[in-house]
């Protein structure tokens, strides 16, 4: 089924939109929220609070790229519970790991006024990523969007685990040289 056909399910209240959501999207969005949580029934329980997300938000939203719009949900849903679990003692997995990775070259906001900051250095990561080959974009964008472990983004670009660390590695030391020459950092 189409992204356009499940969408319009949503907006006809026809429940049958997050059999289709499950059936096209669960194991990617499974995916999303296990590499975050490592726990396989915390990552079950994200994905149906997904489901449920997107269920009360069409309408009014009625996204283009379902994909995009789920693996946001999820992302989202997954991290608040991360957290939620790390300041229990709780967590465990390997986000704390990429997250910490990243910090050298993204800076730390601790206000609200720092909304309009946030927004400038999103855009400029984004420019930083489209100015990149698109093979290096998406190894960047699996380990600090999707949360993917190396291995298994090794694994899925035939790579070694080294090579893929040290593209990473340079990856970091080129987006804050770029967040620099950007003035944000």
């Amino acid at each position: 089924m189409k992204d356009s056909e499940i969408v319009a399910l949503y907006w006809a209240r026809e429940e049958r939109a997050i059999t289709a959501t499950a059936e096209k999207y669960g194991s990617y969005c499974h995916t999303i929220s296990y590499n975050i949580l490592h726990s396989k029934e915390d990552a079950e329980e994200c994905v149906n609070d997904a489901y449920l997300g997107a269920w009360n938000s069409m309408p009014p939203h009625r996204p283009s790229r379902l994909s995009v719009y789920l693996g946001k949900l999820v992302r989202n849903l997954s991290l608040n519970r991360f957290q939620r679990y790390t300041a229990e003692k709780r967590g465990g997995g390997q986000t704390a790991l990429v997250l910490s990775e990243l910090e050298d070259c993204i800076p730390a906001h601790t206000s609200v006024e720092d909304a309009v900051a946030e927004r400038e250095l999103t855009a400029a990561i984004d420019r930083f990523l489209l100015s990149q080959p698109r093979q290096k974009r998406n190894i960047f964008l699996r380990r600090y969007w999707y949360l993917s472990p190396i291995r298994d983004i090794a694994r899925a670009y035939g790579f070694s685990e080294s090579k893929v660390t040290s593209l990473l590695h340079r990856m970091r030391k080129d987006l804050r040289l770029h967040l620099e020459q950007e003035g944000i950092l």
